[in-house]
């Protein structure tokens, strides 16, 4: 009787303790698992979905830009693609091609260039003149070589874009305070695409920027801030701009 009550004993305390150690494995794969599935789940995400990152170019680069009126943009797409040839002898490669957003006929070409002095040559060169009146320009034509030396390169960018034209006191004062705003432009709809100056004078300043908020932007650029950011940074004189879209890159 009494071996037989140990036997009973036993028995049931077999039984809690294989339902108890039972328990306590489940908890453990499921707590695995949703570890497991965490984990997968954050990797097949950011595998998905990898951070934007900005291909930013510092090296100096000769852009030329040209901006005129167009009677038609299609007649004088077709001239401008036929005077290529003219432009690759003398060193000069197409870079943008813009459309105003005010105006569609109105026009930016933005050119890359591997010889300053043949890309000025160029410009005064008669063979221009007669492709552009060929292709309908109306009016005379604006036109600067610059020394771009901040270019972002990210494919996301906006194709709105804005192009600004100013006078600086000094160049470098001007970079240190435009360079620590960007977080401030970010905020107003704005991203800086490129800048740089004048390829014979670097008071002269070209600006580039990709507009993300139409609303903003036009904002910001009408508000006290930026007046005074601009002061403080050594902008004197007219500002001048002009919103376009990208409609080509090459």
């Amino acid at each position: 009787m009494k071996q037989l009550k140990f036997l009973s004993t036993l028995g049931i305390a077999c039984v809690f303790l294989f339902s108890s150690c039972g328990g306590n494995e489940e908890k453990t794969t499921e707590n695995t698992t949703a570890t497991d599935s965490t984990a997968t789940t954050a990797t097949d995400s950011t595998a998905a979905a990898p951070a934007p990152t900005a291909s930013i170019n510092t090296t100096p680069e000769n852009i030329m830009v040209i901006r005129h009126k167009v009677a038609d943009f299609a007649k004088w797409k077709i001239a401008y693609d036929g005077h290529d040839s003219a432009r690759l002898a003398n060193g000069i490669h197409n870079y943008v091609i813009g459309r105003g957003v005010n105006d569609s006929n109105m026009v930016m070409v933005a050119l890359k260039v591997d010889d300053t002095a043949k890309a000025k040559a160029f410009g005064k060169d008669p063979s221009l003149k007669a492709a552009m009146h060929k292709g309908g320009v109306i009016g005379a034509p604006t036109m600067s070589l610059n020394t771009v030396v901040y270019q972002d390169m990210s494919e996301n960018m906006s194709s709105l874009r804005s192009m600004t034209n100013f006078t600086v006191k000094d160049w470098n004062a001007w970079k240190t305070a435009f360079d620590s705003n960007q977080q401030l432009r970010a905020d107003n709809g704005i991203v800086t695409r490129a800048y740089g100056y004048d390829a014979n004078d670097n008071h002269k300043v070209t600006l580039v920027t990709a507009i993300t908020d139409t609303a903003k932007a036009n904002a910001f650029w009408k508000s006290d801030v930026l007046k005074q950011k601009r002061a403080e940074s050594g902008v004197v004189g007219e500002v001048k701009r002009f919103v376009y879209n990208v409609v080509q890159k090459y």
